[in-house]
């Protein structure tokens, strides 16, 4: 496999959390707080994924104060258009000035029963829109016990490959289900492991060159503490973060992984 410089992205998924006001106040304080610290944007890709009903404050203020962070969504409909109660199409978050947008989740899947060939379609929704999915694979508790760490990641992500060109942008997230939120994060070795074989996967599906550009990122129960073991593994390229991204300063460490630990 060829090898390529990939771009460390630190993603901040806000969940269903902070209001427009709060999202406008959390954006500003991370950047100034990044700014006083020295940060180089350009050697770490920071993103955020705030509620639908944040995007276009926190789009504003983007574009605005030229902040450059990448924008984010938590989801994303299967369809364009049409009677389809409460969904967004990617169309609307493409005109909203969205980069990137996070497919099956274990809490999507989870609590709203997103099958493997749910988030296939909407992968092709997104990469029909111009937006990067981020596809988030993962297993349980239960599956680490019964099939081993990187069966069900790697079926996962091969079932949401289906039908993608092997041209196509796009981002991987492995979040073991049994770590996220319960501040028990992966070893960086099992981690690696289960990334590797994602990255796999990839080169089979689509191809190598797609496999070798790839990011690669690892979720649950992130923290500044553990971020840089992480980022030493070869395969793993940032990490998609949750309840840390809501503390500005927590965050603004674990994008800051490279000047503390020099990677």
């Amino acid at each position: 496999m060829a090898v390529t410089k990939r771009t460390p992205l630190i993603a901040g998924n806000w969940k269903m959390n902070l209001d427009h006001l709060q999202a406008v106040a959390t954006v500003q304080k991370l950047h100034w707080t990044l700014k006083d610290a020295g940060h180089e944007n350009g050697s770490v890709e920071v993103a955020v994924f705030p509620p639908f009903t944040d995007i276009r404050s926190v789009q504003t203020l983007i574009d605005a104060d030229k902040i450059a962070f990448g924008l984010g969504a938590q989801d994303v409909s299967a369809h364009d258009s049409g009677a389809y109660t409460g969904e967004v199409s990617g169309a609307f978050l493409a005109k909203l000035g969205v980069g990137y947008v996070i497919i099956g989740h274990s809490e999507r899947r989870e609590y709203h029963a997103e099958s493997d060939e749910i988030v296939n379609a909407k992968v092709r929704a997104a990469l029909k829109h111009g937006l990067v999915p981020v596809i988030c694979v993962g297993e349980t508790a239960e599956d680490l016990e019964k099939h081993g760490a990187s069966a069900v990641p790697a079926g996962q992500l091969e079932a949401a490959l289906a039908g993608v060109p092997a041209s196509a942008d796009i981002v991987v997230a492995y979040e073991p289900v049994w770590a996220i939120g319960s501040g028990q994060a992966a070893t960086p070795a099992q981690a690696q492991e289960v990334c590797q074989a994602l990255r796999q996967v990839i080169a089979r599906v689509l191809d190598e060159d797609a496999a070798a550009r790839t990011r690669v990122l690892y979720g649950g129960s992130v923290k500044s503490g553990n971020i840089a073991s992480f980022m030493r593994e070869p395969d793993v390229d940032g990490a998609l973060v949750g309840g840390a991204s809501l503390v500005v300063d927590e965050f603004a460490a674990i994008i800051r992984f490279e000047k503390h630990v020099g990677v």
